[in-house]
């Protein structure tokens, strides 16, 4: 079995990868995947103490692997909307530089 300290070392470090990323980008697509990769550190962070938060339990709950499909779904769906997004910006701006996108005009 893995040890939580691992897990948590792991999550801990995608999470920071993902901040870097959404903080230091001005491509959309890569602050994108910055939010991703925090997602996942979450989901991670989320099996990590559901499997270590029941030892000698016989009938184990399954409310953190639920919550778990539950926040995929939702990052799908947000990574779904928020490359609609990011591919409507470039149509307009023939770019995904966030910088770039400074006027309200239609």
């Amino acid at each position: 079995m893995t040890p939580l300290a691992l897990l948590l070392t792991l999550s801990c470090v995608l999470f920071t990868l993902g901040l870097f990323a959404v903080l230091t980008r001005r491509n959309a697509i890569l602050i994108l995947v910055g939010v991703e990769l925090m997602l996942n550190a979450a989901n991670i962070n989320f099996i990590a103490f559901w499997r270590y938060g029941q030892a000698g339990v016989e009938d184990p709950n399954m409310i953190g692997p639920m919550f778990v499909l539950f926040s995929i779904a939702i990052a799908a769906a947000e990574a779904a909307v928020g490359l609609a997004i990011i591919l409507m910006v470039f149509r307009h701006t023939r770019s995904t530089d966030l910088n770039r996108l400074d006027s309200l005009h239609g």
